[in-house]
């Protein structure tokens, strides 16, 4: 099956050059190209896109806006964003995986890095390394705005639906690991992990790991340490 690619950046030059790169792969190919939010959101619906490789900082409607969208979109519901960013350390980019993003990449990455999170996206993982998880999210969160508008005391709540299992898997898909290495960590199948990961998606209403990951700092079931380097 061919994955279909759409790229949202305001860089023309930047757009040339992920085209040659996905259109190179026999497995991918891109559908469309957006230069700013509104644009992406269009061609995300009309290309029947796969996976959007969005930029943050565009003109007029922005990479986060656009994510909010494309998640709250149920005809949107099998289209997977990746934030491309050019820092490392982006508020935004936290925001983006609370907006619906399955993960985030630098600009600066390894052609390699940017196809095989593609292919990530495109099979429904998150591209949340352990270095970026403790990095990035626990960074951000520990600066207090963990669940300042209230959600996060729902989701505390919503916690309690949890079996002692699924909270267990919870606190290693927040660390980053995938489900083979829960699986390993566990003694279990990565079938039995996947079941698990799925039940807590749907009790806690995340749209993938990405906003699972977000959920476990928000609800305090996992601490951010701020001295994460």
């Amino acid at each position: 099956m061919t994955i279909r690619v759409l790229l949202a950046d305001d860089q023309a030059l930047l757009r040339s050059a992920f085209r040659v790169l996905v259109d190179s792969e026999p497995d991918m190919e891109v559908v469309g190209e957006a230069s700013d939010g509104a644009q992406a959101v269009r061609l995300a619906k009309e290309e029947r896109a796969d996976v959007v490789l969005m930029d943050i900082r565009m003109p007029g409607t922005d990479g986060l806006a656009a994510t909010r969208l494309i998640s709250a979109d149920p005809s949107l519901a099998g289209v997977r964003v990746v934030i491309l960013t050019t820092f490392e350390v982006d508020d935004y980019v936290v925001q983006s995986l609370r907006a619906g993003a399955s993960g985030f990449l630098g600009k600066g990455s390894e052609p390699e890095e940017l196809l095989n999170a593609i292919r990530v996206a495109a099979g429904g993982e998150a591209l949340l390394s352990p270095t970026a998880t403790k990095g990035l999210i626990a960074r951000f969160l520990a600066q207090g705005d963990a669940g300042g508008d209230g959600d996060g005391q729902d989701r505390a709540k919503r916690l309690s639906a949890l079996t002692g299992r699924e909270r267990e898997v919870l606190v290693l898909v927040a660390g980053g690991h995938s489900n083979d290495e829960i699986a390993e960590r566990l003694e279990v199948s990565p079938l039995t992990v996947k079941t698990h990961v799925n039940r807590a998606m749907a009790k806690l209403g995340a749209r993938d790991r990405a906003q699972l990951v977000v959920i476990a700092y928000e609800s305090g079931l996992v601490r951010p340490n701020p001295r994460v380097d």
